[in-house]
Parts: structure tokens; C-alpha cells; sequence
């Protein structure tokens, strides 16, 4: 009988709420708010309990006590304090090394010891009054009521208004809380691939049907209020008052339709591929929230300091299973690039320079042959659809930051955009502020490398995507990479 590969990764926290900060405390969270962490992988639920998931405070506050639960389809651990909080307390929230995910590899915490040993994962925050209870209330949809001509692989959204510093609980956003059915009168319902809550914001719920959508059907989408309707993180928790409901009618597949997903296959588990060149790091603030691969010989990776001595990630013998894995990730990430390269254009024509635009979802391609952010940040708009994809094609280079090496420059997003629906296909190499700072944004696959800031610069660079590269190496200094969750 066969079964799945093994895998040895360890497991890591994406992102929490309240938020990690370093060196913390983060400040502002509301004491009725109960405490999330969300992971790169599937965990083992057994392991995520009050003994493995935890809330302290220094005397005379008293460590409150709670319920842990496990949302298996968003990755989300959430613990529910008993009561509210105290106001204008530091606590600390501790997941241990005890957590494991399904292949049974141990937590790796951003606490000593380092990797590869398991560790804890430990962050701070302290507290604020809660804000005046309210109910939670649909704030906009996607499509919009009554819309025609919706693509048939389109994924249906629903954004949700919230008290402030507050998010949605990702437990009660389901298959059952928020359904699709059509067509009437018998409302057949649609089934879903998945139900999940962003990440990024904590407010939006999308839902992505296991197969496309018929062209012509009218569709009812519907959010679930009363008792086993949603609900936010709040101590105790606001609902909706009643159900939320909306039509839409579905269209051909022609025009803007016609983009298809990108195919990372396990390409998207790298933070960073230094391809068949290998990887550099140069500082001691570089963070890598994800996996990192080379073909290349294993003494190509260097100055990444939580690599044990004679680290042998792609030699042969005992370790051919590590050189298949990087193989495939090579070679998926080849597979996303040429389905990039492949896609037609969708959207206005683009102009080469996007420092200050605003950009809607589409395909766009460099007018010659090369992009650049330089003299003002780029905002992608994803209008509410949190499934909306945002594809830049160039055949040369791609540079973000200046004009200038001082002048770090990012890329924002609005109104449900996400880092994993980003993506940039570089004909040659990718700079990204070789003055330290800033924030880029999206899935980079380059054919000729990728740099990140330049030696000597302190000033973090922070990289909410992945930095593919296919022939050439990457080279990091003092970069945070966070891999965007599936």
C-alpha cells in the first residue's frame, strides 16, 4: 500500500493575531480578543491544546485559562481565553516545540535552541478596552448582487465589518456558514473546495468551488448569521443577526475568463531558489519564513546561520530524497514560468514605470521589455475579490526602489488583494531596493537571479512572496521572506 512521501520540514508560524512584533510588545489589542497563530502546513490537531498553546503574564496578573480548537482547512490554531483579558497587561502567548505537524516534525519556533531542532514559538502583546460589542455585518461581496457574466472559475468572497482591531473567527467561516447553490428552484448546492479566511486582513471569506461554475446558471451565495452562523475573535464572540444572501449569473469563458491559475506545484513551499547557482545571505536580520533549495552543490549556500555545519541539502547518496525535492521544485517553478510566459495580456496596456499607479487584476506585460516601481509605491486593487490575480511580464529585468539606492519603494494592497495571487516573470534578473527597506510583494520567477538590498545595508527588506530563481543565484541581505499561505 502506498501513501504520501514523507517530508522532514518542520512546520512554522506564518502569522498571529495580535500580530509579532520584535521585539514587542505589539500594542492595541482589545482584552476581549482571543489569540490565533496560522501555519505554513497541515498540523497534527492532537497537538494543539492548552498544555501546547498557552497565555502568561507576570504577577500579580493571573494566567488565564481557555479553550484551544484547531481549524484543519485554514491552518488556524485559536485559543479562547475564558474570560476577557486584563486591560493594559503584557502577556506572552506561547505555541511549543510540542506542536507538530501531520508527519509528526516538531514546531520550528523563533526561540533557542535554532534550527533544526524544534523549538518554541513565542510572541507579546499587551492590552486595550475592548471596543463598545457590535454585530458583525457583511460590509461587500464579490461578485457584486446581481452581477452578470461571471467567470465560471471565479471564487465568490464576502467581506465582513468588524469592531475595530478585531478579526473574523476562522473556525466558524465553513462549508456550512457560507454556501453557494443554484440553479432555482431547486437550488442544488455547490460544492465547495475550500472555505477559508484571508490571512492578510482577517475579514474576508472566500469561497472556491471544487469544479467551474455553468454559464447561464443563476447562483445564490449565502452567509450564515444566528447562533451557527460566523463570527469574530471577540470574548464573547459577535455574530450576525441573520443570514446574508445574493444572486449573481455566471457567463462564457471568453475574455478576461480565459486567464488561467498559476501552477506552483512544490515550488510554492520555497521562501527562496537560488536555482542551479545557489543562495547568499549577508546580515544577521534575514529570516527565511519558508523552505530554500538550490540544485546547486550545497557549499553554493551561504551565510544563512541557522544551517548546521556541512549542511548537505542537494548532495547525493544518504540524501537523494533532498535532491529529488529540490529537483521538483526546480522544475515546478520552471512549469509556473513558462504558464506565465504563455499568458495573454488582460487589462489596459501597461506603462513601464508603476510607481503611483493604482492597478486592477490582470495580465500585463512591459511596453520594453522591463518594469520598474521607482519614485513612488505601486497599489494593487483587488476591488473586493480576494481571489483577483495580479500578473506582471517582462522580458529583461524587473527593478523596485529609487530613484537612488536611499529610496525604498513597496507595493500595497487594497480591498482584498493577496501576496499568493501576485506573481512577476522576469526574462533576465529582478533588484529589489538596494538601499535596504520597503515591502515587495508576490511570487518572483526570475531566469537570472534575484537581489535583494546590497552589503552593508541594515534596514530589513521585507518580501511577502517568494524569490524563484531558475539559473542564477539569489542573494539576500537582511531580507524577511514570508511565504504566503496556500
Amino acid at each position: 500500500t502506498t501513501g504520501a512521501a514523507p517530508t522532514f520540514t518542520r512546520p512554522m508560524v506564518l502569522l498571529t493575531s495580535p500580530a509579532t512584533t520584535i521585539p514587542g510588545p505589539t500594542t492595541g489589542s482589545p482584552a476581549t480578543s482571543a489569540i490565533s497563530a496560522v501555519f505554513n502546513k497541515d498540523m497534527d490537531p492532537a497537538t494543539l491544546n492548552t498544555a501546547t498553546f498557552t497565555l502568561s503574564c507576570a504577577a500579580p496578573c493571573v494566567a488565564p485559562s481557555g479553550q484551544v480548537a484547531y481549524g484543519a482547512g485554514s491552518r488556524t490554531a485559536v485559543f479562547v481565553p475564558a474570560a476577557a483579558l486584563a486591560v493594559g497587561v503584557t502577556y506572552t502567548a506561547r505555541i511549543t516545540a510540542l506542536a507538530t505537524d501531520l508527519a509528526g516534525n516538531g514546531l520550528a519556533g523563533n526561540q533557542p535552541p535554532p534550527l533544526p531542532a524544534a523549538s518554541d514559538y513565542v510572541w507579546t502583546f499587551s492590552t486595550v478596552a475592548a471596543a463598545p460589542a457590535a454585530n458583525v455585518s457583511v460590509l461587500s461581496v464579490s461578485p457584486l448582487a446581481g452581477s452578470v457574466g461571471v467567470c465560471p472559475g471565479d471564487s465568490i468572497n464576502a467581506s465582513f465589518s468588524v469592531p475595530s482591531n478585531l478579526r473574523m473567527d476562522p473556525l466558524t467561516v465553513n462549508s456550512a456558514s457560507f454556501t453557494v447553490t443554484g440553479p432555482a428552484p431547486g437550488l442544488t448546492p455547490v460544492i465547495a473546495a475550500s472555505v477559508l479566511l484571508d490571512n492578510a486582513t482577517g475579514r474576508i471569506a472566500t469561497f472556491t468551488p471544487l469544479a467551474a461554475l455553468t454559464s447561464g446558471v443563476v447562483y445564490t451565495a449565502r452567509v450564515k448569521g444566528g447562533i451557527a452562523g460566523v463570527k469574530d475573535l471577540n470574548v464573547p464572540a459577535n455574530g450576525m443577526v441573520a443570514d446574508f444572501s445574493w444572486t449573481f449569473t455566471v457567463g462564457p469563458v471568453v475574455g478576461a475568463c480565459v486567464a488561467p491559475a498559476v501552477p506552483l506545484g512544490s515550488a510554492g513551499n520555497f521562501g527562496t531558489m537560488g536555482g542551479s547557482a545557489g543562495m547568499t545571505n549577508q546580515g544577521l536580520l534575514t529570516v527565511v519564513n519558508g523552505d530554500i533549495a538550490t540544485t546547486a552543490v550545497s557549499t553554493a549556500v551561504t551565510g544563512f546561520h541557522d544551517l548546521t555545519p556541512g549542511c548537505t541539502y542537494t548532495e547525493t547518496g544518504s540524501n537523494a530524497g533532498t535532491v529529488a525535492i529540490a529537483s521538483q521544485g526546480r522544475a515546478d517553478a520552471l512549469t509556473a514560468y513558462n504558464a506565465l510566459v504563455a499568458m495573454a495580456p488582460v487589462g489596459p496596456a501597461a506603462v513601464a514605470n508603476l510607481a503611483g499607479l493604482t492597478m486592477a487584476p490582470g495580465v500585463y506585460v512591459a511596453p520594453a521589455g522591463s518594469f520598474l516601481i521607482e519614485g513612488g509605491d505601486l497599489t494593487l486593487d483587488a476591488g473586493g475579490n480576494a481571489n483577483a490575480l495580479f500578473v506582471f511580464k517582462m522580458a529583461s529585468s524587473l527593478t523596485v526602489g529609487g530613484p537612488g539606492a536611499a529610496f525604498p519603494r513597496s507595493v500595497i494592497l487594497i480591498n482584498g488583494a493577496q501576496a499568493k495571487n501576485v506573481f512577476w516573470q522576469v526574462g533576465s534578473a529582478a533588484t529589489i531596493n538596494a538601499g535596504g527597506g520597503g515591502t515587495m510583494v508576490g511570487t518572483i520567477i526570475a531566469q537570472q537571479g534575484a537581489t535583494f538590498s546590497t552589503a552593508g545595508n541594515v534596514a530589513v527588506v521585507t518580501l511577502n512572496g517568494r524569490a524563484l530563481s531558475l539559473n542564477a543565484s539569489v542573494t539576500l541581505v537582511n531580507t524577511v521572506i514570508n511565504v504566503p499561505a496556500p
